[in-house]
């Protein structure tokens, strides 16, 4: 059994992780951040929960690019090959479940 208290998580640096757990091919780790992530695309879906803070959301869906505010308890589910990229608004802790190796 594993309890984490994502609200005492801090990383070294921008994007760090704490791995939660490896089930099969996908990977659950909690995310600290204070800086943007880049533009990419997933070869897998991703869930993106964030449990702390507030991330703007910028993804990319038919030609044009959309931001969504993203607080505490909201959830964002990038189907494989849709383009997005976080940008936190201050400090944010987020839980992402992915296919294990995504970017």
């Amino acid at each position: 059994m594993n309890i984490v208290r994502a609200s005492d998580y801090t990383g070294a640096r921008a994007w760090d992780a704490q791995p939660i757990a490896a089930m099969k091919d996908a990977t659950v780790r909690l995310h600290w951040t204070d800086q943007p992530y880049r533009w990419h695309v997933n070869d897998g879906d991703e869930v993106f929960a964030v449990l702390d803070g507030e991330v703007a959301m910028h993804y990319r869906e038919g030609g044009r690019e959309l931001v969504v505010h993203l607080r505490a308890g909201d959830i964002f589910h990038a189907a494989e090959g849709d383009a997005h990229c976080a940008h936190p608004v201050g400090q944010a802790r987020i839980l992402v479940i992915e296919r294990a190796g995504s970017p």
